[in-house]
């Protein structure tokens, strides 16, 4: 039996741990999939998921640069697609249209919700950042139900963008939009949803945003403790998590929209941690 092709891409794409994580969904399922990473040219993306797709490819994760690119060229988009703006995950349906989806926030929320035991509902929420990651996850959060949300960027109008799309979303979630220096007041959860610590660096936010009753959470990871985490250590944070359990969640939801079957992501998460 010939195993069905998937694959993530991107630009760059060798730091990827999507085919690890999916040859060990696969191993565990039994599903016969074979899984691989593909680097597209920066111009030439379209041209690589036709051309993945034209040869029986199944599906495709997408990464860095090309989500809002994968969600252009969708002939249909899911419904948190579509709001997200960007699509991380590409199939075709029985019509042969490409369908988007996106699957970041429902991996975030169910790595804190889930892995991390760690309820959103009621919850004072600081997310930072008001880029393509945060406004990919926001109506997952938001559908917690949340007590109050704030959207924290160094471009205000632009965490005010995030507010005035997603208002219909929010229903009694006091959702609202400040400056990274205007930012007081313990949370309960904050969330870093800028990429300053792949750089090494920190958003620059006051050390108002952790209190020793708050759970950090940094979308990105890194071996060993990401930038924004040790800040938030140094500075009194209850607990830490990071990113690592996010990708293998939004995998997780990926290999089930493709194959109908969800993987314990439990396992494969020490597998990454320990290996």
């Amino acid at each position: 039996m010939h195993n069905d092709l998937y694959a993530v891409v991107g630009n760059p794409i060798s730091h990827s741990k999507s085919p690890r994580i999916h040859s060990l969904f696969a191993a565990q399922t039994g599903e016969p999939v074979e899984y691989t990473a593909i680097q597209a040219p920066l111009e030439e993306f379209d041209e690589t998921v036709r051309d993945f797709f034209a040869k029986g490819g199944k599906g495709l994760n997408v990464t860095v640069p090309f989500k809002e690119q994968a969600w252009n060229m969708a002939d249909r988009r899911s419904e948190r697609a579509a709001k997200a703006g960007a699509g991380n995950t590409l199939y075709q349906d029985a019509d042969g249209r490409l369908v988007a989806d996106n699957t970041d926030g429902v991996g975030l929320v169910t790595d804190l919700t889930r892995s991390a035991g760690v309820s959103l509902a009621g919850k004072r929420l600081l997310i930072l950042g008001a880029g393509g990651a945060v406004r990919g996850v926001l109506g997952p959060i938001l559908a917690q139900r949340p007590g109050e949300l704030v959207i924290a960027n160094r471009t205000v109008s632009k965490a005010e963008a995030l507010v005035a799309l997603f208002a219909d979303e929010a229903g009694d979630t006091l959702l609202s939009a400040i400056g990274f220096t205007d930012v007081t007041g313990g949370f309960d959860i904050t969330i870093n949803g800028t990429s300053a610590s792949l750089q090494g660096d920190l958003p620059p936010v006051t050390t108002d945003a952790v209190t020793p009753a708050t759970v950090v959470y940094d979308m990105m990871y890194t071996p060993g403790v990401t930038t924004f985490n040790r800040w938030a250590l140094d500075n009194g944070a209850g607990k830490v998590l990071d990113g690592l359990g996010m990708l293998v969640e939004q995998a997780a939801e990926s290999f089930y929209i493709w194959r109908g079957v969800r993987p314990e992501t439990g396992p494969v998460m020490d597998e990454l941690r320990n290996n």
